[in-house]
């Protein structure tokens, strides 16, 4: 991770870290997470939003008016709303995306859930999906969302990823380890 994208991972980190632990005390966690929902849409399909949270042509005020406002507008939970308008006081919008994965980590941790991330050579079947997320909770005794995407240069197999654990069993790695083998050996 470069040095600016480890800054932003720990600023977002400390403020989900305050946020989730004043909706979690106000027993709020559904309303932060739908209010996260919401924010996170929202960023994906506006770019004048994207805009106004990156660039630094908008003032403090600016930032802090359009952003409180957004967020009245679509009814965001009072801890999320508020700590975005203290975000833009401090110019730290610029970390929303990546306090929207911190906090729905931490409210999936909360829920005894977690998050593979699986790729595959060709689109899991719902029955694969299910099998799979069955297979990885008896592993992490927790319960397993799984987010599949398709990489068609894997040739077959998948690689999971569960928190820091990796499970690699597509073709394609294992024909790179024979290729090192070879190289090794001639």
């Amino acid at each position: 991770m470069s040095e600016p994208a480890s800054i932003s991972a720990g600023i977002a980190e400390r403020y989900a870290t305050a946020i989730f632990e004043i909706a979690k005390e106000n027993n709020d966690l559904a309303g932060l997470e739908s209010g996260l929902n919401d924010l996170a849409a929202a960023l994906d399909e506006s770019a004048e939003l994207r805009d106004l949270m990156a660039s630094p042509i908008y003032s403090r005020a600016e930032q802090e008016a359009a952003i409180t406002a957004v967020a009245e507008k679509m009814g965001i939970a009072e801890v999320l709303r508020k700590s975005l308008a203290l975000m833009a006081q401090k110019r730290r919008l610029f970390v929303v995306p990546q306090l929207i994965a911190a906090l729905r980590g931490l409210i999936a941790e909360a829920r005894g859930e977690v998050t593979a991330e699986v790729v595959s050579a060709k689109a899991l079947t719902k029955a694969q999906t299910e099998k799979l997320a069955k297979t990885l909770a008896a592993r992490v005794g927790k319960t397993v969302n799984v987010n599949a995407t398709v990489d068609e240069s894997l040739i077959g197999g998948l690689v999971v990823k569960v928190g820091s654990k990796m499970i690699d069993t597509s073709i394609r790695s294992r024909l790179d380890s024979l290729q090192n083998a070879m190289k090794e050996v001639g």
